[in-house]
This record gives structure tokens, C-alpha cells and sequence, in this order.
């Protein structure tokens, strides 16, 4: 995979940290239980599927690497609709048709803000995309593209992801 990837970005709801916390406690009762596994979670967004054929949508990272959008998992919202919910932030995505079976899953590397490099699983989830808005909250942090998924795998830098976007 290369360099150590993007930077860790904090989820909209909380930062990694405080879900880590937040879910041991769930998970055991006390906040000093047991650590959840960190993972992210993707959205595959797709459209067409009629004579020109199925697109995906991709968004650049923080770093201008060609990504699906994604993020971490959000207290009181099922993978799917967390993943849905970063393709709104992240790539304008105002509807779409969520598949709630979880596509696949790919191996994220992120430095984290005290130059720990983390190696995440990712959940992606397929979105039929129904409606894109022209504005969106990280409009001007990221550039949106669609394409045919075999060049959106030659674009992508996870070996993993490539796969997974040839194969849909």
C-alpha cells in the first residue's frame, strides 16, 4: 500500500476515541472494559446499469488519493446508514438506495494525529444513488468524479478495494 495513507479524520458525531469508549461501555457496562474493533465504514455509490453501463463514484481524500467515501461508525445508526450518511458529507449524495448486506470490505491505512499508522477494516456498503446535490458539506474539501468501476479501480490505491471494484 505504499506511504501511511490519509490522515485520521474524526467522525461527525465523535472523535474515534470517544466511540472506542463509548462502545466498550456498551459492550461491557463500564468504561473500562474491553476495546471495540476500529473499523470504518464505505459507501459504494452507484448509478446507471442501463446501456452505458454501471458508474461509481469516488471522492479525493484529504491527501487528493481517489477514495469511496467513508468514516467511522456512529452511535445509533447501522453500518449501512453510517456509510450513508459520508456519502452525503463527503460526496453530496442526497438519496440513494441502500443495500444493508455489507458489499465487501477493504483495509484502510490512516496516520493517526500522533503519527501512529492504523490499519482499519473497512465495511462497504453498495447505494444506489438517486438524487446528488450540487452543494454539499465538504464541497470544497473534496472533488467528486464518476466512472465506470474497472477505471475506478485503476484509480484507487487499496489492492483490496481495486478487487472489490472490479468484481462489481
Amino acid at each position: 500500500m505504499g506511504d501511511a495513507g490519509e490522515a485520521a479524520e474524526d467522525g461527525p458525531d465523535e472523535t474515534p476515541e470517544a466511540a472506542e469508549a463509548a462502545g466498550a461501555a456498551e459492550a461491557t457496562g463500564a468504561a473500562d472494559g474491553p476495546l471495540p474493533e476500529r473499523r470504518q465504514v464505505a459507501a459504494l455509490c452507484w448509478r446507471g446499469d442501463g446501456a452505458g453501463g454501471r458508474e461509481v463514484l469516488l471522492v479525493t481524500s484529504s491527501h487528493g488519493r481517489w477514495i469511496l467515501p467513508k468514516g467511522w461508525p456512529m452511535t445509533g445508526r447501522s453500518d449501512g446508514e453510517a456509510a450513508l450518511v459520508e456519502a452525503w458529507e463527503e460526496a453530496g449524495v442526497r438519496r440513494a438506495i441502500l443495500d444493508p448486506r455489507p458489499l465487501g470490505g477493504f483495509i484502510v491505512t490512516k496516520t493517526d494525529r500522533h503519527g501512529r499508522i492504523l490499519r482499519l477494516p473497512a465495511r462497504v456498503f453498495a447505494c444506489e444513488v438517486t438524487e446528488l446535490a450540487g452543494d454539499w458539506p465538504e464541497k470544497h474539501r473534496r472533488s467528486r468524479r464518476w466512472l465506470p468501476p474497472a477505471a475506478a479501480a485503476d484509480v484507487v490505491r487499496e489492492d483490496d478495494l481495486r478487487a472489490l471494484l472490479r468484481a462489481f
